[in-house]
Order: C-alpha cells, then sequence, then structure tokens
C-alpha cells in the first residue's frame, strides 16, 4: 500500500459494520494527529445468538414434499443496516460542509457495501480507500498504518 495523504481536516471514518469511527486531522499531510469526532457502536452478537427458533418448513401444494427455508442472518442484517446509517451521517455531514476530503477505511467487504451506500455527494469527496479492518486499533497505530 502506498502512503495515503491525509490533508488538515480531512475526515478519516474507520469503520467495520458494528462500529464507526469519525476522525478528524488535526496535523497536517505529513504528522498526521487523528483526533476522535465520533463514535458508533451496534451491539451485534452472532446470528445463533439472535435467533430464537429453527428456520422454518415448507409443503409443497399437491403431496407430501416439504422442504426446509433458509435461516434468516440476522447479524448480516444489523451490519447492512449499520452500514446504511452510517452512510446516511456521512451524507448529512458532506450536505452540511463538514468535511471537503474523507478517508474510508473499513474491511474489503464493508467497504464495498459502504461504496454501494454512498451517496454521489460523498462518493465525489473520498480521496482514499484502505481496506483493513483497524476499528479494534488504538488511534496511534490508526496513524502509523495510514501512513506506512
Amino acid at each position: 500500500m502506498s502512503e495515503i495523504r491525509i490533508p488538515r481536516d480531512a475526515l478519516v471514518f474507520v469503520g467495520d459494520g458494528t462500529k464507526a469511527l469519525f476522525l478528524r486531522n488535526k496535523g497536517d499531510a505529513e504528522l498526521v494527529n487523528l483526533v476522535v469526532e465520533r463514535i458508533f457502536e451496534q451491539d451485534n452478537p452472532a446470528t445463533r445468538d439472535q435467533g430464537t427458533d429453527r428456520p422454518g418448513r415448507s409443503f409443497a401444494s399437491a403431496g407430501t414434499h416439504r422442504s426446509a427455508m433458509e435461516e434468516t442472518d440476522w447479524h448480516q442484517l444489523a451490519e447492512d443496516r449499520f452500514v446504511g446509517e452510517v452512510a446516511d451521517t456521512l451524507y448529512k455531514h458532506a450536505h452540511a460542509g463538514r468535511y471537503q476530503s474523507l478517508i474510508v477505511v473499513a474491511p474489503p467487504k464493508v467497504l464495498g457495501s459502504l461504496r454501494k451506500a454512498f451517496h454521489k455527494e460523498v462518493s465525489d469527496k473520498v480521496s482514499a480507500e484502505v481496506p483493513k479492518e483497524l476499528t479494534s486499533h488504538p488511534i496511534h497505530e490508526i496513524e502509523k498504518h495510514l501512513a506506512a
């Protein structure tokens, strides 16, 4: 990965589908100083811990055939909802002029979901994307990863 230039006052979004960090670069492009502006967290246990019943069964209209229905992936539904909320928040901030440059850091799957959910006004402000999971790292390590 080549070095990412993060301009002063750029917004750096670091997320993973259950946690989102909104960081602001209070330093400059050479000496990044990320400061936490906002944190979103969502409790999203595994699907097995969220579902209460077994998947349903369907019966054929003729005969005695039965088929199992696919179990709902509650974990994925919650993650998709969370990505939508994040995209909406970033849109509101972009529309209000709260940032001119956006760096998006997320695991590849979440990054793809975000790209689909972003409004054009947000997409136009994205200056870099980093396909990594960094939400569990302290801020100084996130700075190192982005500067490396």
